[in-house]
C-alpha cells in the first residue's frame, strides 16, 4: 500500500475513477515473484516501476482529454488493458493480441486498477450498456479472454464441448460456449465451489477429476467424442490427456492456460487430424461482442464473483487468500 500522485490526462487519454478490479492468477504470481525489475520500460507504455497492479478493471469516466470524443463523464466503462505498437506484422494483420510488443496496463506499466484513478488510452475504454454496473463491467476482461478462446475453437451451435478446469477462465469459456449455442458442455474441476458454480452457469455435466474420468463422461454422451475441448486449468499431462482424449477425430483442442510442460506424441495429432491451437488474450471483436452479449442477457457473469473487498483488505483477504485457498474462489473484486 502506498500513496502515489493522482494521474493526469494527456492527449488521447481518459481518467477513470476505478469501480472494481479483479485479482487475476497472474497478479498473484507477480505478487509472489515480480516479473519485471523496476527499471524496465515497456516499449509502448514507457513507464518504470514499481507499477500499480490491476488489469481487470472497470469504473466511471472522470475526465477526458480535450481531443477525446464519444465518452461522457460518469459513464460506466470496462477497460481493455492490452496495448500494442500498431506497426508490427501481427498488428497489420489485425491480430493485436499477438503484437511483438504487446503489454498489459497494470502489469507492465501505466497505472492499473488497484488505485483510485487510472489514466488509460481512450481507445482502450469501452462504454457499458445503460444500467450495467461497474461490478459486471469488471468481469468483461476475463470474459473477453474466454470469448476469444471459443472463437479460436471454431465451435458451432450444437457442438459437444469439454472444459478442463473450472476457474475464472474455464467458467468464462462455459458461459461463452453456452451463449454461442453449445449443445452439451462437460466441465472437469477439482474444487467443490467451482463445480457448484459450473452447474449454476449451465454445465450439462460436471466432473471431479479425482473421482470421475472426464473422457468417459464425454464419450458416454457422445461416443465419437467432443467437437471441441479447452484446457484452462494450467494442469500437466493429465489435463492434456483429457483435452485430447475426449475429442472426436478431426476435433479441435484449445490451450488457454499457461500450464506445466508436458510430453506430447505428435502421432496422436497425425493419425486423428485433431487440431491443437492456442488462445491468447483477445482481439478487436471480443470486448464489443462480450458487452453486446451482456446487454442481450445471454451472458450474466455475476455468479463468478465470490468476494468483494476494499483496497485495504486486498493483501490479506485477496492475494494471500488466493495463495492459500485458490479453489475456494472464482473472482475476488477489489474496490479502491
Amino acid at each position: 500500500m502506498d500513496e502515489v500522485p493522482e494521474p493526469r490526462v494527456v492527449p488521447g487519454t481518459v481518467k477513470v475513477r476505478v469501480g472494481w478490479n479483479g485479482i487475476c492468477g497472474f497478479d498473484v504470481r507477480n505478487y509472489l515473484d515480480p516479473v519485471l525489475p523496476d527499471e524496465y520500460l515497456h516499449p509502448v507504455l514507457r513507464t518504470h516501476g514499481p507499477h500499480v497492479q490491476g488489469h481487470e478493471f472497470s469504473g466511471r469516466v472522470q475526465e477526458c482529454a480535450p481531443d477525446v470524443r464519444g465518452l461522457s463523464e460518469g459513464a460506466v466503462v470496462a477497460v481493455e488493458p492490452l496495448v500494442f505498437d500498431g506497426s508490427c506484422a501481427a498488428c497489420r494483420r489485425g491480430e493485436y493480441n499477438l503484437c511483438e510488443n504487446h503489454g498489459f496496463i497494470g502489469l507492465m506499466g501505466g497505472g492499473g486498477g488497484m488505485s483510485e484513478y487510472a489514466v488509460v488510452p481512450a481507445d482502450r475504454v469501452h462504454p457499458m450498456p445503460e444500467g450495467a454496473s461497474p461490478t459486471v463491467a469488471a468481469l468483461v476482461e476475463p470474459l473477453a479472454a474466454a470469448w476469444h478462446a471459443v472463437r479460436r475453437s471454431g465451435m458451432r451451435a450444437g457442438d459437444t464441448v469439454l472444459v478442463v478446469g473450472g476457474g475464472p477462465v474455464g467458467l468464462g469459456v462455459l458461459m461463452a460456449a453456452r451463449a454461442r449455442g453449445a449443445g452439451h458442455v462437460t466441465v472437469s474441476e477439482a474444487a467443490p465451489l467451482r463445480r457448484r458454480i459450473a452447474e449454476e452457469l449451465g454445465a450439462d455435466r460436471v466432473c471431479d477429476p479425482a473421482r470421475q474420468d472426464a473422457v468417459a463422461a464425454v464419450r458416454g454422451r457422445a461416443p465419437a467424442g467432443a467437437d471441441v475441448s479447452f484446457e484452462t486449468s494450467g494442469g500437466g499431462t493429465g489435463a492434456v490427456s483429457a483435452l485430447l482424449g475426449a475429442l472426436r477425430r478431426g476435433g479441435r483442442a484449445v490451450v488457454v492456460s499457461e500450464g506445466r510442460p508436458v510430453v506430447l506424441d505428435p502421432a496422436v495429432l497425425a493419425s486423428t487430424e485433431i487440431e491443437l491451437v492456442g488462445s491468447f488474450g483477445y482481439g478487436p471483436r471480443d470486448f464489443p461482442e462480450v458487452i453486446a452479449a451482456i446487454a442481450a442477457g445471454s451472458l450474466s457473469p455475476k455468479p463468478l464473483v465470490t468476494d468483494r473487498l476494499c483496497l485495504e483488505e486486498a493483501r490479506e483477504r485477496g492475494y494471500e487468500e488466493l495463495i492459500a485457498h485458490a479453489g475456494g474462489h472464482v473472482k475476488i473484486l477489489v474496490h479502491p
